[in-house]
């Protein structure tokens, strides 16, 4: 079955699976980045109230969660958070699908780019990022470090 992206709904009640794929795609963080990954604060309900506030896509092969993306939109943008791919199917193009979702659903709301932050460890997914047609705009520090710790990029859609 061909992998299908869709928009996270009043319905969906598989909270459970989705935290879990998160929890999976992150774990390689551990002990790699520092302050750890926000994703350790993330519960059933927490990730339920972020749906609410943004727009949440799911990447599904057959009726399996494979991935998933959070959106919220801003006034000149979209900030893109809680990429998550399974790390059963990385290089299967599911994080391009997804990313290009959010694009397309900036675009449909008039919006003119998409913003994230990586961590600054992370070197191979600032390259993928880049790959995607992000570019460094800024680096920032978590509270309580005097240190850089994250990398803001942005892609301008046209």
């Amino acid at each position: 079955m061909p992998l299908s992206i869709d928009r996270i709904s009043v319905g969906f009640n598989r909270w459970d699976e989705l935290l879990s794929l998160i929890m999976r795609a992150f774990a390689f963080m551990d002990g790699v980045i520092d302050p750890p990954s926000s994703a350790h604060l993330l519960t059933v309900d927490t990730l339920r109230d972020k749906a609410g506030r943004e727009t949440g896509l799911v990447a599904l092969d057959g009726a399996r969660i494979v991935g998933c993306v959070f959106a919220l939109e801003r006034a000149h943008d979209f900030y893109v958070g809680k990429l998550a791919v399974d790390p059963d199917c990385h290089g299967q193009g599911i994080g391009r699908r997804l990313m290009r979702s959010v694009e397309l659903l900036a675009l449909d709301h008039g919006k003119a780019a998409l913003e994230l932050q990586t961590r600054i460890e992370l070197t191979a997914n600032h390259a993928v990022f880049a790959r995607l047609g992000f570019r460094e705009t800024e680096r920032t520090a978590h509270d309580g470090y005097v240190r850089p710790t994250s990398i803001t990029m942005r892609k301008a859609l046209s």
